[in-house]
């Protein structure tokens, strides 16, 4: 029987994973289930949550079955941030499906809240750019509609899974869950009544902040995981990556790291304070109990702009793709940008419109799978810029489904023109937060050496010149697409940081 066990929760956009983790990274055993996604009308994407505690339940129960009498010390959470579930207390059931962060249902809402005045005020207070993307929109649409129910709870997924762990008995949330809402107050680390009432929101119907060890309680009726079992450590998924990249190699323990998923998120630490770059949030990455605060960036479509292009071109997604996209040495100036619901950051464009340029009566579907390679990482390119405008980053952290494609990873390299350190983990964020429940419950985590990332360089013969023409074609087609910049060597943007002050 394996013993001091964490059952690590990954519960992400397009499944649920359940991993069993030892003290040395070894994944023991995991399973996995499924999610469906919607889309009842443009610009609506939904989920069930209903559907989203199940098919967590469904990988609990697949991971137990590979690893039978283990003993579980405890349990992680890593979740997608920024959907919202809303529920009633008495009964559990959820009152409407989840709104996911890609939903933009809440645009017309924040448009009309966008003046200056406004625009300043969430961005000194939360961090945060003011968007349908973040939480509180969808929090106003579940209150507007169901507020006179005294029964109802309304959060972000990881406080509609400690609810359900704990049988209904917490409802809290995550500091850096929270951070991710438009509602908190990053500095002073609480919910902020001002942006409350910007939003319409009341923030004493929010659940308790708590830190990222909590604490949170024990489980309660969860299938095959013993009553008491506590909950251990809370992380949203892009802040656990961040944690397992570290945990994994220490060395290299102030290096930000970019996720490739559905979306993309880089994410870099801040110096320990709470500042601000233009068109790039700051977020609370972790409270253990300290804070430490980190510049996000975050893509709407990478991953799922590949699975959308590899559909239209007929191929199957993953492995395929990339292998088409491989058989070709280039793009040949074809350039595909993926704005399939308006751009994140930096450009935060919701009206920009998915194109593919430069096309030619001899352009191949494997130049245009190329193109869809390269659409990721010049994204990826364009939130680095913006980030580290000195070039203090000499290497990013990889991880994510989609570093296992060699050529992805490639690209990234040289369009960087920096090492990508390639995690060898495929569920970075899972492991995070393990490390974490780990840290919460003092057992020393030693990872294994084996679990080391590996290493991809720019290819030297990848010019600079050649890196240069790929990032102006890049911008000409960010132009065409509806970003307002010059077609040409647009600058990075220019960052302007000022101290995020209190209510």
């Amino acid at each position: 029987m394996k013993s001091n066990l964490i059952l690590a929760i990954d519960q992400g956009t397009t499944s649920s994973k359940a991993l069993l983790i030892d003290t040395t990274g070894t994944v023991v055993a995991s399973g996995s289930c499924p999610l469906s996604i919607s889309s009842p009308q443009p610009g609506w994407v939904e989920q069930d949550a209903t559907e989203i505690w199940s098919s967590v339940v469904t990988a609990i129960q697949v991971a137990l079955l590979g690893c039978p009498g283990a003993d579980i010390l405890g349990v992680a959470i890593s979740n997608q941030r920024e959907t919202v579930v809303a529920w009633d207390s008495q009964d559990g059931h959820p009152v409407g499906p989840a709104i996911s962060w890609q939903d933009q249902r809440g645009d017309a809402f924040c448009k009309s809240l966008a003046t200056p005045q406004n625009s300043e005020l969430v961005r000194r207070l939360s961090g945060l750019e003011l968007g349908s993307m973040f939480s509180a929109s969808k929090v106003a649409w579940f209150l507007e509609r169901h507020g006179n129910n005294p029964d109802l709870r309304v959060g972000t997924v990881e406080t509609w899974l400690i609810d359900r762990l704990t049988g209904g008995t917490v409802y809290a949330t995550e500091a850096g869950n929270a951070s991710r809402t438009l509602l908190f107050n990053i500095e002073a680390q609480s919910w902020s009544p001002a942006l409350g009432e910007l939003f319409h929101v009341d923030t004493r119907r929010l659940a308790e902040v708590r830190p990222s060890t909590g604490p949170w309680g024990t489980t309660l009726g969860v299938p095959g995981v013993p009553d008491g079992t506590p909950i251990l450590a809370v992380l949203g998924d892009s802040h656990a990556a961040l944690y397992g990249h570290w945990a994994l190699a220490p060395d290299r323990g102030s290096v930000g790291k970019a996720t490739y998923g559905t979306g993309s998120s880089v994410m870099v630490p801040t110096d320990g304070s709470a500042r601000r770059i233009d068109g790039i949030s700051t977020t609370l990455a972790w409270q253990v109990p300290e804070p430490l605060w980190a510049f996000e960036g975050n893509i709407l479509y990478s991953g799922a702009g590949m699975d959308w292009l590899a559909r239209t071109l007929g191929v199957g997604t993953g492995a395929e793709f990339s292998q088409l996209a491989a058989s070709t040495a280039s793009s040949r100036g074809t350039v595909f940008v993926p704005a399939l619901n308006g751009l994140g950051a930096p450009w935060w464009e919701s009206t920009a419109v998915g194109t593919i340029t430069g096309l030619d009566s001899a352009t191949t579907r494997a130049e245009i799978a190329r193109a869809g390679i390269e659409s990721v990482a010049h994204q990826i390119c364009d939130i680095v810029e913006a980030l580290d405008l000195t070039g203090s980053q000499p290497a990013l952290h990889a991880g994510g489904g989609a570093t296992t494609s060699q050529i992805l990873m490639q690209t990234q390299a040289d369009l960087l023109g920096r090492t990508l350190l390639v995690s060898r983990i495929a569920d970075i964020s899972a492991l995070g937060a393990g490390a974490l429940a780990f840290k919460a419950a003092k057992v020393e985590f030693t990872p294994d050496v084996t679990l080391a990332p590996s290493e991809v360089h720019p290819n030297a013969t990848f010019t600079p010149e050649a890196r240069s023409a790929s990032r102006d074609a890049w911008r000409d087609a960010l132009w065409r697409a509806g970003v307002d910049l010059p077609r040409k060597n647009h600058p990075p943007t220019e960052t302007h940081e000022e101290l995020i002050s209190h209510d």
